[in-house]
């Protein structure tokens, strides 16, 4: 193990921001938690960290002591790493570069679920964007507080694509696919034989998201080892804000007004599995989710994980949420080439079929 000095990383991580012109208020927490710690014998910041009570301290918040913690472990903080990786990077070029790489959305819904709108509707309003291909992934049969769809629905579901691809544009395709629950066990909630047809497989964990951190990694492993999973989506769950500026109930029953915390597990084996096994980590682009957070991206970049960079919309005009999950790729140093709906649909395609069953 290095001996890092963890006062230092704190105040280099402050100069950093400030250098790229990162708000205030950024810069001054960093520089608040390390004043307040420059207080505080080495012993007691070690014990402090070791305990988890850092911020128990005024001035020191839950970054600022992951932050400290990892620099006591001899590591590099997260935090740090991320800034270093994108440090003299033309952060809002790059997030317009990635936006204009992006083909299509992974992660869409419609009224057949929780979504505000028709099929149609979610699929003109992709073309309009410059979209070439829309995954349309409503919810499984277990959520029904958003109207998953049952088997049979499914099925209705996929006949209904089909007819509706034979009467849009040229050059533009719905592709199918669903949003499953990632169950209990870590089983998927859906028929086999279904997800076998579908196109793009999302999973993503609905229930109980306040599991025991091993219980929750084994749950999310089970998951990214199952060859019909295809993208891990919005994997803490979290909800940072109670609903983006504008956005009404209509078309978003799925998104209570609520905060929620983010879901404990082992990150480095959830995003480790996701990298062995070919699978991508979804940037969630709805402003109230912000998932995963910046710390978790950088880690995956790490990882040599494959991502998805998806609306999770639940109405046409939310398509155009991308450039969210944009900037905070970018914010991570995600490489383009990393992103899996900058590819063709036919590289997608191939993708998702290069799984193993």
């Amino acid at each position: 193990m290095t001996d890092r000095d963890p006062l230092a990383d704190l105040r280099r991580i402050a100069f950093l921001l400030e250098r790229a012109n990162e708000a205030t208020y950024r810069v001054r927490a960093f520089r608040s938690a390390a004043k307040t710690l420059a207080e505080l014998p080495a012993e007691e910041l070690a014990a402090r960290a070791g305990a988890g009570t850092l911020t128990e301290l005024s001035g020191v918040g839950d970054v600022t002591a992951r932050t400290v913690t990892e620099s006591l472990r001899g590591e590099e903080p997260v935090y740090l790493r991320r800034l270093t990786a994108t440090e003299g990077v033309d952060l809002e070029g790059a997030a317009a570069a990635l936006r204009a790489a992006l083909r299509g959305d992974c992660h869409t819904h419609s009224d057949w679920s929780d979504g505000g709108s028709p099929i149609e509707e979610m699929a003109l309003a992709a073309v309009d964007l410059g979209h070439e291909y829309l995954v349309l992934t409503d919810h499984s049969p277990r959520l029904k507080v958003a109207r998953g769809l049952t088997p049979d629905r499914l099925r209705r579901q996929l006949d209904h694509v089909a007819a509706v691809n034979a009467a849009l544009p040229e050059g533009f395709r719905i592709l199918t696919g669903i949003e499953v629950d990632i169950l209990d066990d870590g089983s998927l909630d859906q028929e086999e034989e279904l997800l076998a047809r579908l196109d793009v497989v999302v999973g993503s964990v609905h229930s109980n998201l306040r599991d025991p951190q091993a219980r929750m990694t084994r749950r999310m492993l089970a998951a990214i080892a199952n060859p019909h999973l295809d993208i891990l989506g919005h994997c803490t769950g979290r909800m940072v804000t109670a609903r983006p500026p504008g956005v009404t109930g209509a078309g978003d029953r799925g998104h209570r007004a609520r905060t929620r915390p983010p879901s404990e597990f082992d990150a480095d084996a959830v995003f480790a599995a996701c990298a062995e096994h070919g699978k991508a980590v979804e940037i969630n682009s709805r402003p109230e989710r912000q998932d995963p957070p910046k710390r978790l991206i950088r880690v995956a970049v790490e990882a040599d994980c494959l991502f998805a960079i998806n609306t999770d919309a639940h109405a046409p005009g939310q398509l155009d949420w991308q450039g969210f999950g944009c900037e905070r790729a970018a914010r991570c140093g995600v490489p383009a080439d990393r992103v899996v709906n900058t590819w063709p649909a036919g590289q997608l395609l191939d993708w998702t079929a290069s799984h193993p069953g």
